[in-house]
């Protein structure tokens, strides 16, 4: 049963994601997204004006008839949503955690998915596989997807983003468009990162908050690690170790990035403490 905040919470991302599909990102994403190709519809008879080249021959030899191969173009995707919620991903110094900027995002995805008439999956993962979604349409399987991603509370607290993409691998049968949300905090995840482009369009939604780069000067402060479980006491008053903490996460944050850059795959950097919608914007144009 949900308590009566969760559900303002789930509605207050539903009105706003709604409003932003209608207005912002509806045609963005169907242009982006344009589907398989082309399928074959129907064989009919020739008519005055029909384009020659699509006459089917084997019919018109049978039949005695001219006719033609008629092709209508394949639309629906399915959209997968792989949705990191280890411990690092509750985490956040401004107005809201990671997770709950992961949940807005995909419950912004999601519905255009479903405004195009796409079908929308989800898989939940810590150090496991937490919840598998088969895709669906329609807006109550949306709801039912953000709703699990804001309130689901995962079993394991660490990452492994390997496990997660070869799942996907084998509950998927064909081609999809996959946002993989997370802050790709873990190392050695190239080769499945690699491996999950060859056989989809695998866009990473990086998760950040500028606490990740930036210690504030509030004297001595215990910095926690919500995956190992490690705490290390730290007099953030020091500049020169605020500044040995900024140059250890900047290399770090370079490195994920070049990684993902190798793997061909998208990157669309968004941050608690900033409006999502203008880096989301920024790959879709990135796209077109």
């Amino acid at each position: 049963m949900l308590t009566t905040e969760q559900i303002k919470a789930i509605r207050k991302i539903q009105i706003r994601t709604s409003h932003l599909v209608s207005d912002l990102f509806g045609g963005q994403y169907q242009s982006v997204f344009k589907g398989r190709g082309m399928e074959f519809a129907e064989v009919r008879q020739y008519l005055p004006g029909d384009d020659v080249r699509s006459i089917d021959w084997n019919v018109t030899a049978r039949t005695g008839e001219p006719h033609v191969k008629r092709f209508s173009e394949e639309r629906e995707l399915t959209v997968m949503l792989v949705v990191d919620v280890s411990g690092s991903t509750h985490f956040g110094s401004t107005a809201q955690l990671k997770q709950e900027l992961a949940a807005e995002i995909a419950a912004l995805l999601a519905f255009s998915a479903i405004a195009n008439n796409d079908k929308v999956g989800l898989v939940i993962f810590t150090d496991r596989v937490e919840l598998s979604l088969p895709p669906r349409k329609g807006n109550r399987h949306v709801l039912r997807v953000v709703r699990e991603i804001l309130n689901h509370r995962p079993q394991g607290h660490g990452t492994d983003i390997p496990l997660a993409l070869d799942h996907l691998n084998k509950v998927t049968r064909r081609r999809c468009v996959v946002f993989l949300l997370s802050d790709f905090l873990q190392a050695d995840i190239k080769g499945s990162l690699r491996i999950a482009r060859k056989r989809h369009d695998l866009i990473g939604v990086v998760l950040e908050d500028p606490r990740e780069i930036e210690l504030a000067p509030a004297g001595l402060v215990a910095l926690h690690d919500a995956e190992a479980g490690a705490e290390i006491l730290v007099d953030t008053s020091d500049r020169g170790v605020r500044e040995a903490f900024r140059r250890h996460q900047v290399a770090r944050r370079d490195a994920r990035d070049g990684m993902l850059r190798s793997v061909d795959v998208d990157a669309i950097r968004v941050r608690t403490d900033q409006p999502y919608t203008r880096e989301l914007m920024r790959f879709f144009r990135a796209r077109q």
